[in-house]
């Protein structure tokens, strides 16, 4: 009830953001590997700022 309007936190956003990049490089992974791996590194970026 009380985190209603609690905002996300920048490591929530990132997560999100890292979540959806995997799953759309999962799902390009098996039609398009350019994309698919620029997907990839992208998501890796995030996951770096993620740990830092």
């Amino acid at each position: 009830m009380f985190g209603l309007f609690k905002k996300p936190s920048e490591a929530d956003k990132l997560q999100k953001q890292y979540e959806k990049l995997m799953a759309d490089w999962h799902k390009l992974s098996t039609t398009n590997r350019a994309e698919s791996d620029k997907k990839y590194a992208e998501a890796q970026t995030i996951a770096d700022k993620l740990i830092n």
